[in-house]
């Protein structure tokens, strides 16, 4: 998934890194919803069954898939690692998930279940002295996701405001050893209103690690932005409710993520 940024010396023609468009699959009383700024009380249910709207981004041609587990995210623990396991096996591309995992058995009982990667978010605000430990365990089946609104990281599936800065999480992230972070902007999160760019850019330029960008991609022009930033270590970008509301299709936001642009 690592993007790169080449010139083409036979043209001057600058080729900008292309992206990784990665579905989102967010899960709440066993069914696929989208919220609204992450609000419980503000949802749009999509699908009845994860499984086959797992089936559908792969047939479509996504090559990862990252999956939610919202209802463990505001309870505190894994609620749906049977489902998400049973996605993980049924597709031939790579799942990620993340929601309520807060210990290092549970990070492990989805990862034997068949997920790539797990993602923690709430522990690595509240514990970040415990993420060189888990990234040992784990390496690179671990990555982070920081949840921001107004620079300030959320917590607790973004019930819980701090005061921690969003970018100062990221650095310590980082230096822990995580290769793999995804920031959220949770004021635009299911908004559709377009990416905040220079909230990804400033995470970027923070880290070395990779970074996925999340929340408020509209259309296909958020995917070509992102990548005209040209941030070498963004490698991602996770889509959602433009996709659930036929907005635009997985194939035209594929071909913007990898297809050659002008300067």
């Amino acid at each position: 998934m690592r993007a790169l940024r080449l010139i083409s010396h036979a043209t001057n023609e600058m080729v900008f890194p292309m992206l990784t468009v990665i579905p989102a699959i967010d899960l709440k009383d066993g069914r696929c919803v989208r919220l609204r700024q992450g609000l419980p009380t503000d949802e749009t249910i999509y699908s009845e069954d994860p499984l086959a709207t797992a089936q559908r981004w792969v047939d479509e041609g996504c090559e990862y898939l990252h999956v939610v587990d919202l209802d463990g995210a505001f309870l505190g623990k894994p609620v749906h690692s049977e489902i998400i396991g049973r996605i993980a096996a049924s597709v031939d591309v790579p799942v990620e998930t993340g929601g309520g995992l807060r210990t290092a058995e549970d990070i492990r009982r989805l990862l034997d279940a068949g997920v790539e990667r797990a993602i923690v978010g709430t522990s690595a605000c509240e514990h970040p002295e415990g993420l060189a430990e888990l990234v040992g365990l784990f390496e690179h089946r671990l990555a982070v996701g920081i949840d921001a609104r107004d620079g300030l990281v959320r917590t607790r599936g973004w019930a819980q405001a701090t005061q921690v800065d969003a970018v100062a999480l990221a650095k310590q992230v980082d230096a822990a050893g995580i290769q793999t972070l995804i920031y959220t902007d949770t004021a635009v999160d299911g908004m559709m209103t377009g990416v905040n760019l220079e909230a990804v850019r400033a995470m970027c330029g923070a880290v070395s690690c990779q970074v996925i960008a999340s929340g408020g991609i509209a259309a296909v022009d958020d995917i070509v932005a992102l990548r005209r930033m040209n941030m070498p270590n963004l490698i991602g970008a996770i889509v959602g409710k433009v996709l659930y509301e036929r907005r635009t299709t997985l194939a035209r936001l594929l071909d913007a993520a990898t297809s050659p642009l002008s300067d």
